[in-house]
């Protein structure tokens, strides 16, 4: 069990001190109802949460395709459809808002979604953002030349092949990531160099001054609009050294003062909570501040 301060904020919504302390995740909580790569029920994972000692968290499912073409294997295996998506997706928010009333007193549980950026994607979460109104929103990558590059090392050799390079694969995902924090205003972003995830030489790699400088544009505009960071620790729970960003992009990141929060990037009842003592102790120990700051939802530009 994770043993750190309980939060002095209070379940109905409103804070004390603005800020929340002991174990949290704000990216995370995928579950097998709505997501076909997770596993298990979301209520389960909730539960799991609250057993191993967290106050508050923060559940943000995949948002769903605006496009037959943005379907993971999986969902076309099972015969779903971009209709389907979104209906199941509704039905996630349903869910999500009666667990917070039915839990009030147990755990505060911030309801969010994780946006995608592929093309055409901003009308689409803007609809959603009206549609469903989260209560804050993680802003990814995953697609790259409309390629999801990290479902596999396939589509990940796949999303090299058609930017060039791997360089260039990195140079088109942090441009990418930037045109989305631009326009998206996330409250986390998230996994930040999540590009690396089939490179074994990317602590170098990050480091090649074309892909460095982008890094720091991208760094910079995080810290002049006041978003926060994904600690992503799914990494860890696939036997990584370390957690999403890399260490020498952590650096950076602390230089700037930018606010970090773990996220266990859940996908079932065992993974929920997972490595997010390892990532406060890490956090502790580079410097940064483990006083959470509460989600919320940003206007989009």
């Amino acid at each position: 069990m994770i043993s750190k301060p309980f939060s002095l904020t209070p379940f109905n919504g409103t804070t004390r001190s603005m800020k929340l302390l002991g174990p949290i995740s704000l990216h995370g909580g995928h579950s097998g109802e709505f997501c076909c790569h997770a596993k298990d029920r979301l209520a389960d994972i909730i539960q799991q949460y609250i057993q191993i000692g967290f106050r508050q968290v923060g559940i943000t499912e995949h948002i769903p395709p605006m496009h037959p073409k943005f379907l993971y294997p999986e969902e076309i295996e099972q015969g779903l459809t971009v209709d389907h998506m979104y209906q199941r997706f509704a039905r996630y928010f349903t869910t999500i808002r009666q667990l917070k009333t039915d839990l009030t007193d147990r755990i505060q549980i911030f309801a969010g979604m994780e946006t995608e950026a592929f093309p055409g994607y901003l009308p689409h979460v803007r609809h959603l953002v009206a549609e469903f109104s989260p209560d804050y929103l993680v802003g990814s990558v995953h697609h790259v030349a409309d390629i999801c590059f990290d479902y596999s090392s396939q589509t990940y050799g796949a999303a090299v092949k058609a930017c060039g390079s791997i360089q260039a694969l990195y140079m088109d995902y942090f441009d990418r990531q930037f045109e989305m924090i631009q326009a998206v205003r996330p409250f986390v972003v998230g996994h930040f160099d999540l590009v690396r995830i089939h490179d074994p030489d990317y602590t170098a790699r990050v480091l090649h001054p074309e892909i460095d400088r982008k890094i720091n544009r991208n760094l910079d505009l995080i810290k002049e609009l006041g978003l926060v960071m994904d600690l992503n620790l799914r990494p860890l729970t696939r036997g990584e050294p370390e957690p999403y960003p890399a260490r020498s992009i952590l650096e950076k990141i602390r230089s700037r003062r930018i606010p970090m929060v773990p996220g266990d990037d859940s996908h079932g009842v065992a993974q929920a909570g997972k490595h997010v003592d390892t990532g406060i102790r890490l956090l502790e120990k580079m410097g940064f501040d483990t006083g959470w700051p509460v989600p919320k939802l940003l206007e989009m530009k």
